[in-house]
């Protein structure tokens, strides 16, 4: 894993306007499409398009229609009725029917009210259509706002909803008991954000610390329990902990990103356990992608060796 500062890095070119116009341009179209490893496409049928190869080798998966930080409420209302639409058009393609979005794509940052409005929107015609929704975490500036809208919408009784906890933040093992005790689904994650010292942790150290910690109370309290990672050190320990507690291998599932460590993917759902792609797509995958290069070395030699290789 690249370090903090090489996080950071990633993290400020993913706001450069000149950057992100450039690999629109080259990156999902062409011989060196560098972006189509990790971003499943553009459009509504590229992604489904993803869900059925998954799901014919046997993988589950989520789907993730990429904007966030939307700074108006038009954008935000038509973030909402695209998300309606997928569920529809997920609905009628007949393939697995798992959500995620990110609340900024929503209006958080704009309007709370008109953010969580446009969430029960989406949440409505998902229940309608039988779907599962996810909210992802985003920044720690975020993270009370989603926390809180979370609850709410479950109060209000939306139950086939979800939220994601980071262990890099220090406060992350209160949030698990507070939605845990919702009996609420949980999908637990490193983090992918540059966050301050006063915040999270900085090393890796005590990143992995923390997220065994919470993985092991995810396994044994939690509700459907979703342990994402690409770790293999992590990994490993999770199914050492799971056999010691006759966790069955189904009473859990993995989840990892579209893209990456195929391998691992395939080989735990040869070991019997579930295994679920988070599967990205739509136009707005610039800031997505430079996360991922941030987040492992091997993500920049990939997109090195396309960008450079001979055709």
């Amino acid at each position: 894993m690249l370090d903090a500062a090489s996080k950071a890095f990633f993290q400020t070119l993913s706001y450069n306007a000149i950057l992100k116009k450039l690999a629109s341009r080259y990156g999902m179209s062409g011989p060196q499409a560098f972006a189509r490893r990790f971003i499943a496409g553009e459009t509504v049928d590229d992604a489904i398009a993803a869900l059925r190869a998954i799901q014919e080798q046997g993988l589950h998966s989520t789907l993730d229609y990429l904007g966030e930080s939307v700074t108006s409420l038009a954008a935000a209302e038509n973030a909402a009725r695209e998300y309606v639409g997928l569920v529809e058009a997920v609905d009628r393609a007949g393939v697995e029917r798992n959500l995620s979005l990110k609340l900024t794509q929503l209006g958080l940052d704009v309007d709370r009210a008109i953010c969580v409005d446009n969430l029960r929107r989406i949440l409505r015609a998902a229940g309608r259509c039988g779907f599962f929704v996810r909210i992802d975490m985003e920044s720690s500036a975020h993270t009370d706002a989603t926390l809180d809208i979370f609850e709410t919408v479950w109060k209000l009784g939306d139950r086939g909803v979800g939220v994601v906890l980071q262990s890099c933040l220090y406060r992350s093992e209160k949030d698990f008991e507070r939605v845990n005790a919702l009996g609420a689904r949980i999908r637990l994650v490193k983090g992918a954000y540059r966050e301050p010292r006063n915040v999270a942790y900085q090393q890796k150290s005590d990143v992995d610390a923390a997220y065994m910690r919470l993985a092991r109370r995810l396994l044994t309290e939690g509700t459907h329990p979703a342990i994402a990672t690409h770790d293999v050190e992590i990994l490993d320990e999770v199914k050492r902990f799971a056999a010691e507690r006759d966790i069955a291998r189904d009473g859990f599932e993995f989840q990892m990103l579209y893209g990456i460590r195929r391998d691992l993917q395939n080989a735990l759902r040869d070991e019997g356990y579930r295994m679920r792609v988070y599967v990205p797509f739509g136009r707005e995958w610039f800031p997505y992608f430079m996360r991922r290069l941030g987040e492992r070395p091997a993500n920049v030699a990939f997109v090195l060796r396309s960008l450079f290789a001979e055709r």
